[in-house]
C-alpha cells in the first residue's frame, strides 16, 4: 500500500469514528438526568414555590404549568419526544451536526452564531500558544541534549518539572495574585481579565496590537506551561537517541564531523516524535482551555463549552463536540501526513515479513 493510499484509507475511518463519537455523546445527552427538560422544570417549581410563599398570583400561575402537560411541551420544542434514532438524523443531518439549531439559554441565536463569535479569540490564544510553545521547547530541548548531564540539563530541568508539576489552574490564580494586583502590596502590571481595554476612539492597529498583548500575556503563560516540560523532553530524549544511533557513529567513522552527523542526519530523525504530537494540538488551538479562559474571563470557545454544559444547552455544546471532534480527527491525519515527509524509510508499498 503506498502512503497515497495509506493516507486515503486514514481519511475514510474518520468517518466511521466521528460518528460513533457523536451518538455515544449524543445518546448520553438524551438519557443522563438535570438535562434542559429537568433545569427549566425545576425553574418553574421555584417560580411557583416563591410565588406560593408570597401567596401571590404569579405561583399559582407557575404552579399549574408545572405539569405533565407542560413537560410534554418542553419535550416537543426540544425534540426529545421523536425516537432517539430520528433526534439524531436531524441533529446531524438536517441542522447540520446542530450548527442550524436555536440555544437553549439563548434562543435568539443559533449554536453556529455563539461558536462564530467566539473562534477569533480562541484563535487568537490558540495560535500564539502553539507558536509559543515550539518556538521556546524545540530549542531548549535541543540544547538540553546537547548539553547533556552539564549545568545547563541540570538547572533547566529543575525549571521544567517545577513548571510541569503546577497545576494550570493554580498558576493562573498566582499570576493574577502577583501581576494584576489582586493583592495589596504586589504588582499590578496586567489587567485582570478581558481580552481588551475599552477605547473612546478607534485605536491604531499598533496600539490595539499592543493592547491585546498585554491582555493575553499572563493566559498564554499558562497555556505554554500545561505542554511545556513535556515537548521539551520529548525533543531532548529524541535527539539524545539518535545521537546514540549506529548510523550517527558510522558518519563519524567515515570522517564527518559530530556537528555534521547531529544536525544533518539526527536532527531530522529527532523530530518524528515530536511530529507525532503536532496534529493532537490543532484541536486545542480551535478549542481553547476551559479553566483558563474561566479565569481570565475571556470570551472563548473554552468558556463558551463550559456555560453551555453548566447550563445543559446541549444544543451548543453538541455542535461544539462535533467541531472538536472534527479538528482532532484531522490534526491526527496531519500528525501522519509529517510523520512520513520527516521519515523517508517509511514505505506503504512493502509487505511487511
Amino acid at each position: 500500500m503506498d502512503r497515497l493510499a495509506y493516507l486515503t484509507r486514514r481519511l475514510l475511518l474518520t468517518i466511521p469514528t466521528f460518528i460513533g463519537i457523536t451518538i455515544v455523546c449524543f445518546t448520553l445527552t438524551r438519557f443522563l438526568p438535570g438535562g434542559p427538560v429537568e433545569m427549566r422544570m425545576m425553574r418553574m417549581k421555584g417560580m411557583a414555590a416563591a410565588g406560593g410563599g408570597e401567596g401571590g398570583a404569579a405561583g399559582a400561575a407557575a404552579a399549574s404549568q408545572v405539569s405533565d402537560e407542560y413537560r410534554k411541551e418542553l419535550e416537543a420544542q426540544f425534540g426529545f419526544d421523536k425516537p432517539i434514532y430520528r433526534q439524531y438524523w436531524d441533529w446531524m443531518v438536517v441542522n447540520r451536526m446542530g450548527m442550524n439549531l436555536p440555544s437553549y439559554d439563548y434562543p435568539n441565536k443559533t449554536a453556529w452564531q455563539l461558536i462564530k463569535s467566539r473562534i477569533p479569540i480562541s484563535l487568537w490564544f490558540g495560535l500564539a500558544s502553539f507558536l509559543l510553545t515550539y518556538m521556546i521547547c524545540i530549542p531548549l530541548g535541543i540544547a538540553k541534549a546537547l548539553k547533556h548531564r552539564q549545568g545547563f540539563d541540570a538547572v533547566s530541568s529543575f525549571v521544567v518539572f517545577v513548571a510541569y508539576a503546577v497545576p494550570s489552574f493554580a498558576l493562573a490564580m498566582m499570576l493574577k495574585m502577583f501581576f494584576c494586583g489582586t493583592v495589596e502590596g504586589l504588582g499590578d502590571i496586567f489587567p485582570l481579565g478581558g481580552i481588551s481595554s475599552d477605547f473612546d476612539i478607534d485605536p491604531t492597529w499598533w496600539v490595539w496590537f499592543k493592547d491585546r498583548a498585554w491582555h493575553m500575556a499572563l493566559p498564554i503563560a499558562c497555556y505554554v506551561a500545561g505542554s511545556f516540560a513535556m515537548l521539551t523532553l520529548l525533543m531532548k530524549n529524541s535527539l539524545l537517541d539518535q545521537i546514540s544511533a549506529d548510523y550517527v557513529r558510522t558518519v563519524i567513522a567515515k570522517g564527518g564531523s559530530r556537528s555534521r552527523a547531529i544536525w544533518l542526519h539526527a536532527f531530522r530523525n529527532a523530530h518524528i516524535p515530536v511530529a507525532t504530537g503536532f496534529g493532537s494540538m490543532i484541536g486545542l488551538i480551535f478549542v481553547g482551555s476551559i479553566i483558563i479562559e474561566n479565569i481570565f474571563e475571556i470570551p472563548g470557545m473554552g468558556r463558551l463549552s463550559w456555560d453551555a454544559l453548566i447550563g445543559r444547552d446541549y444544543a451548543v455544546f453538541l455542535a461544539l463536540l462535533a467541531l472538536t471532534a472534527s479538528f482532532q480527527l484531522v490534526g491526527n491525519l496531519i500528525s501522519d501526513m509529517l510523520y512520513m515527509l520527516i521519515d523517508p524509510r517509511i514505505d506503504f508499498s512493502k509487505k511487511q515479513g
